[in-house]
């Protein structure tokens, strides 16, 4: 076949502080021998994408500075923070880890391919075509779309690494911040069929019918007077002593791990001033609030840890059974437990307009964005 031509978004950063999204020609070449081209039709705008869309550009100095067939914006960087992105300065990078659609050309080892839609993961994916090795993408089921599996990597792999992780570190219950997301309520249903004990923390009520809804039992309003007291008895219920937190800044991980220190209080045998004797311990995996992170640390003793949690780094270290485990029980559950909802669909140039843009970068609970380049 000869060469394919497709827009791509692309963020850039230039010395003068300036961050510019805008759409390029990108020209795909044939696929290789364990290659494929994917014709992308669905996109899901996750969280983690933001932060090579936007980085640490001040959305409030948005400008809009393309055409009408040729959409772009920009932003100033605060210059505090360009020194921390000086290894991208000048550098026109594509946007989007994860995505799904239909291979319309494959390399020898990939021709059972042709015509299947397939879901990738690897970035690049806000794109009209997408130039993947086999190892990046996996065939969605007999009868599922590309929007139903334009999400079956970071959200469900990461909510499956949660309790992961907890069973490895010997933990029994998790505690879970920003729980009605996407990813939240994936976690919740995991955790129901596997028979694990989770606390949901929200913000609002309608958050707390959403979990409900699923079967939640465990879900605290953060707002609530007296959420730090039903934390504790949340955490003292359940035995929780591992939490993931998605909010990241202020105190809301501090107070985590203070309930399960006033948890693990309840039942110890004698006062220490070195706090109780069961570990506690907090991983930070998102920055809903991009605030500096408080915490109390002489409420909850000397037995504890504050950690970062990154996917990709994980799936290294948990090797190729695990994940090939994690990642057929995706495609066996992808309608369920792992299906995800969409506030809206929208084309590559919908993206940047700038209406849109404040729109998903907001991060509201129940709003994600789907971008279909098809449109």
């Amino acid at each position: 076949m000869s060469d394919v031509t497709g827009l791509e978004l692309r963020s850039t950063v230039d010395a003068d502080g300036w961050l510019t999204l805008n759409l390029e020609d990108v020209t795909y070449p044939t696929p290789g021998d364990d290659e494929v081209l994917v014709k992308i039709e669905a996109a899901p705008i996750n969280p983690s994408d933001l932060g090579l869309l936007l980085g640490p550009a001040d959305v409030a100095t948005l400008e809009e500075v393309g055409t009408a067939d040729r959409p772009a914006l920009r932003f100033r960087v605060p210059e505090g923070r360009l020194g921390s992105l000086r290894a991208r300065i000048g550098q026109s990078l594509p946007v989007g880890n994860e995505g799904a659609g239909t291979v319309v050309a494959a390399g020898a080892k990939g021709q059972a391919l042709i015509g299947r839609k397939v879901g990738m993961i690897g970035g690049a994916m806000f794109a009209q075509y997408r130039l993947a090795t086999l190892r990046e993408v996996v065939p969605l089921p007999e009868g599922a779309s590309a929007a139903d599996g334009a999400a079956m990597f970071v959200n469900p792999l990461t909510s499956l690494a949660f309790v992961e992780t907890m069973r490895a570190e010997g933990h029994t219950a998790i505690v879970h911040t920003a729980a009605a997301s996407n990813l939240g309520q994936m976690l919740q249903k995991i955790c129901l069929a596997d028979g694990v004990p989770l606390v949901n923390i929200v913000r609002k009520s309608e958050q707390e019918a959403i979990l409900r809804e699923i079967g939640a039992t465990h879900v605290l309003n953060s707002g609530d007077a007296d959420f730090r007291k039903k934390l504790a008895d949340a955490c003292a219920e359940t035995g929780a002593t591992i939490s993931f937190d998605a909010i990241g800044g202020g105190t809301i991980g501090s107070d985590v791990v203070q309930a399960m220190e006033q948890a693990a209080n309840r039942t110890a045998g004698e006062y220490s001033r070195y706090g109780s004797e069961t570990f506690k311990q907090l991983y930070i995996y998102g920055a809903l609030d991009t605030g500096p992170t408080t915490l109390n640390r002489l409420a909850f003793g000397f037995q504890w840890s504050v950690s970062g949690f990154l996917l990709t780094p994980w799936l290294k270290k948990a090797g190729a059974e695990v994940t090939g485990r994690m990642r057929q029980r995706i495609a066996d559950e992808l309608t369920t437990t792992f299906a995800s909802r969409y506030t809206a669909t929208i084309g590559l140039a919908d993206a940047l307009n700038a209406d849109t843009l404040r729109a998903y970068e907001r991060k509201a609970t129940g709003e994600k964005y789907l971008i279909d380049p098809t449109r």
